[in-house]
This record gives C-alpha cells, sequence and structure tokens, in this order.
C-alpha cells in the first residue's frame, strides 16, 4: 500500500488524480475515483434549465427567509451565502437574510439549523467543515446526512497561502527553509475548516512544524496576521483578494491547480515547490430534513438559476471562486462520497478525532 498523507486523490498505474486536498492511497482508489466523477458532474455538467422549468410553483416564501452561516460575517461562507441570498431575495419578493451563528468549528450554526423547524423558512450555506467534522470530532450533534436537505452547492474556491509583509519569506521555497530554521506559528478559521486542512497538508508534504492557532472565524486569525501576532495563514481566495490587493498581506501560493486571474504573479503550491500538492472547499446550500419537496424544489430551481447568470458567475469570480449550480441528487451524492473517503482517509492515516 502506497499512502502519502490525509487529504484526497489517487494514483493508478502512476497517472494522479487530485481533487480537494491531496492523498495518495491505492486501496482508497475506487472511492476517491467515484468522488472525484461526482465533482467533475458538479463543475462541467449541468442539468438543461428546460428540464428545470417544468417543476411546479409553490406558495414559498411568504415572509423572510434566514440563511445561517456558521462563521463570522466577511468569511468565504458569508460572501457566498450572501450574493446567493441576494439574487433569491429578487426572485421571490421576499427578503433571505444572513444570520451568523460562529463557534466549535461552524457545528454551534450547523446544530441549530439541523433543530430547526423544516418549514423552508431557515436554511443553511455550510463550507466542507459539514463533512470534515465527522472525522475530527468524536461527537457532533448532527448527521450531515440524515438531518439536511441538500439543495445545491453554490460555489468551490481556492486558499491563498498569506504572510505578514514584514516576514522575510518573499516566496514559498524561502517560507518552507525559514519554517526548517526557526520556529513559526500560523492562524486558522478553526479546527477542520479548509485553511487549517490546507495549512495542515503543506506541513506534512514541505516537511515543515508549524504551530496551530486556531480562532472562531477567519476575521480574528486575520486581524492577528494584519498585526503580526500570527506570521501565517491559508485563507480562502473570497476573503483574502481585499487585503492582497490593498497590500497588507503577502500572497506566496494558491492551493488550486491553477492561478488565479486577478493575482497571475502568484503561483500554485505545486509550482512554487510542492508538487503533488492541491486543496480546494465548496459552499453548499441545505435545509433541514424534512422540508417539504415543493420548497426544496422551488429552492433548487431558483438557486441553480442564480448561479448560472452570467453577473453572478463573475461576481463570485472576480473573488476567487468558481460559482457551480448542482442539482440535490449530485450534492448529496457528493456528501455521502465525502463521508466514506474522508472515513477512510483518517483511518488509513492514523487520524484520531478529538
Amino acid at each position: 500500500m502506497k499512502a502519502a498523507f490525509w487529504g484526497f486523490g489517487l494514483e493508478l498505474e502512476g497517472v494522479i488524480l487530485r481533487w480537494g486536498v491531496m492523498f495518495t492511497c491505492k486501496p482508497l482508489w475506487g472511492v476517491l475515483l467515484s468522488t472525484l466523477c461526482t465533482l467533475c458532474n458538479l463543475l462541467w455538467t449541468l442539468a438543461p434549465l428546460e428540464a428545470l422549468a417544468d417543476t411546479p410553483p409553490v406558495a414559498y416564501p411568504t415572509h423572510p427567509v434566514k440563511i445561517v452561516v456558521p462563521s463570522q460575517p466577511g468569511g468565504g461562507t458569508d460572501i457566498v451565502a450572501r450574493v446567493l441570498a441576494q439574487e433569491l431575495s429578487a426572485q421571490a419578493g421576499q427578503s433571505f437574510f444572513i444570520e451568523n451563528k460562529a463557534g466549535a468549528g461552524n457545528m454551534i450554526g450547523i446544530t441549530a439549523v439541523a433543530k430547526s423547524a423544516p418549514d423552508g423558512y431557515t436554511l443553511l450555506m455550510v463550507p466542507s467543515t459539514l463533512v470534515l467534522n465527522t472525522v475530527l470530532y468524536k461527537s457532533i450533534s448532527f448527521d450531515p446526512v440524515k438531518d439536511f436537505a441538500p439543495i445545491t452547492v453554490a460555489a468551490t474556491v481556492p486558499n491563498i497561502l498569506l504572510v505578514y509583509p514584514k516576514l522575510s519569506a518573499q516566496n514559498l521555497a524561502q517560507f518552507i527553509e525559514l519554517a526548517k530554521k526557526s520556529s513559526l506559528n500560523y492562524a486558522s478559521a478553526g479546527i477542520g475548516t479548509s485553511p487549517h486542512m490546507s495549512m495542515e497538508l503543506l506541513k506534512s508534504m514541505a516537511g515543515i512544524a508549524l504551530q496551530h492557532i486556531p480562532y472562531k472565524g477567519t476575521s480574528g486569525a486575520m486581524s492577528d496576521l494584519l498585526s503580526g501576532q500570527v506570521s501565517s495563514l491559508f485563507a480562502n481566495a473570497l476573503e483574502a483578494s481585499p487585503l492582497i490587493v490593498a497590500g497588507k498581506v503577502r500572497a506566496l501560493a494558491v492551493s488550486g491547480d491553477k492561478r488565479l486571474e486577478q493575482f497571475p504573479s502568484v503561483p500554485t503550491v505545486a509550482q512554487a515547490g510542492v508538487p503533488g500538492y492541491l486543496s480546494t472547499q465548496w459552499y453548499g446550500l441545505l435545509a433541514p430534513a424534512g422540508t417539504p419537496k415543493g420548497v426544496l424544489e422551488w429552492l433548487s430551481v431558483t438557486s441553480v438559476k442564480a448561479l448560472r447568470r452570467q453577473e453572478v458567475r463573475e461576481k463570485l469570480s472576480q473573488d476567487g471562486a468558481q460559482a457551480v449550480g448542482s442539482s440535490p441528487q449530485e450534492f448529496a451524492q457528493l456528501i455521502k462520497m465525502e463521508l466514506d473517503k474522508w472515513g477512510q482517509v483518517a483511518k488509513s492515516a492514523g487520524i484520531e478525532p478529538e
């Protein structure tokens, strides 16, 4: 058996297929290949709009709808949620508003929605920590499959490695060298979040040691990076872009498989000297399990149409995100495959839940 690290990926006869956080382990190839195909379908195979138009009308919504974001304002989940909420509000003639419930690795907000009335008036916009939490924690108060009705994967986005501007490292190679010679720390938006996992993957693949300082959201972590209290962090492109443009942080590398259009001089981690590295995250909209079918259909159809609008795609793209707009069935399949995959990855890598 050949295993590189916890994350995801696949090696078959010398051909490497990657999505998300890289992991090479031949016994996992069946699960990983299925997951890769599902993700590809989300990004490149979209159901015809004509089919969506067949959905029967439903008397919904009749009053404002709350979308819970399980992290602080200003983070990637919050940004994607607000873009979609604006579109849904315009289509519905009712307000779709955001309520931020941060803490405990997103679990406070997720749990709150899982226990909400399944009437369509409390929704959840959540990152891929919905799945990661089941691996990282021994006890969680929700089931990501049984307690939720998937609506759509709204967007995917890479992370960007940022450092305090006064740090001597000007590129990734210098950062790795500095980490091997001195004691550096890094911040994250919380344990189990995609930025946390992205840095842990870099530590493993680059052979460096960094002290992890978790926060309850991106805002606090970024604030301490700007003040020099922490030396580095990964932040998704939605959150990092304004600070990079303003010159308040230094961007060393992008965690995805290609450079971002708005920062063409910033290489990917793989291009910068860590071959095989790849890490991205997704954001999805869900409702509590038991939500009426007609409500779910309206939310799915309206969300997908919104995410296919050129204006929305460009708005998200400007900040480094790619609009998706998957079907509920594709999203449900993705969640189940990721749960299976992460469980096997954790077991193979010896990761013990906290």
